[in-house]
């Protein structure tokens, strides 16, 4: 038996889940989506996430065929249906059926596929000793070119880095905009630690606004931290006493190298093992 996936106002089996292959969404990557996490039967900063779902489907003038209380009751139920404790959804909405050229207006009804299963993005043992990291030659696509706030289902920039991590038998690459300062990780944000400050790129640096990273921020502060949104350069990298990345797969995780460099004592530090001890407790109450 397999998982009940949600396409377009019903749940089908995941045997019988099929999208056109002229759906605009495969063709050209037009669409957004999400990656949220259910942690003890509970949908983690759901309200957060479907703002920014319909924000990003805004921004490209998608009209997503739900009204938010909607799509949110149905992202609930297909998280029932599967009986996930803890897992993970991806919830997608395309700009439908079109033809093979690239005109939007073309495209019939938007479609919303809602998949909740499980995830593990590292391996556990990469949580207690740490993520090697490398550097991307791939520059993060400028604001200009498209919004980095739109989490859109094109992720070739993204893989393109992801691949160059692989090559190097690193899990991660930090991508860098076009002026040189760091932007976010291939699939999380980064966060530097110096002297017990955090630092973290702002948005125009080209991060996505992460879910997870506004967490971080928040219980960083709560728990006596300062916390900086500043422009990082690969400096910044090679001279922190620690760095950690967070996302919504990845939660939080301690990166010990960075292009060869040890930082810090070659594990993950006291202030990143504390603030993910305080963000396990924070998602399960």
């Amino acid at each position: 038996m397999g998982w009940k996936i949600y396409i377009n106002d019903q749940l089908i089996d995941e045997a019988e889940a099929k999208v056109s292959v002229f759906d605009h969404g495969l063709l050209y990557g037009d669409g957004v989506f999400e990656g949220i996490r259910v942690y003890n039967r509970k949908i983690f900063e759901l309200e957060a996430h479907m703002k920014r779902l319909y924000d990003s489907a805004h921004a490209i003038r998608l009209k997503i065929p739900q009204n938010i209380d909607e799509l949110t009751k149905n992202v609930e139920m297909t998280v029932k249906a599967n009986d996930i404790t803890d897992g993970y959804i991806r919830l997608v909405v395309t700009r439908g059926v079109g033809n093979l050229g690239i005109n939007p207006k073309l495209c019939q009804e938007p479609q919303i596929i809602i998949i909740a299963a499980s995830i593990q993005l590292y391996p556990k043992e990469l949580y207690e000793k740490g993520l090697k990291v490398v550097s991307a030659a791939t520059m993060r696509v400028p604001p200009m070119s498209l919004m980095t706030q739109v989490k859109s289902l094109n992720y070739l920039n993204n893989i393109l880095a992801k691949m160059e991590a692989l090559d190097y038998d690193a899990m991660e690459a930090i991508m860098y905009n076009d002026q040189g300062f760091v932007a976010e990780a291939s699939a999380d944000n980064v966060f530097v630690i110096q002297n017990n400050k955090l630092s973290t790129p702002p948005i125009s640096a080209g991060a996505l606004n992460g879910i997870t990273r506004g967490v971080i921020i928040k219980i960083a502060r709560e728990n006596g931290y300062e916390v900086a949104e500043e422009n990082l350069t690969r400096y910044d990298l090679y001279t922190a006493d620690e760095i950690f990345l967070t996302g919504t797969g990845a939660e939080l995780i301690g990166a010990i190298e960075v292009d060869g460099r040890k930082i810090g004592l070659g594990e993950p530090g006291p202030i990143t093992k504390k603030l993910k001890k305080i963000f396990e407790t924070y998602v399960r109450n």
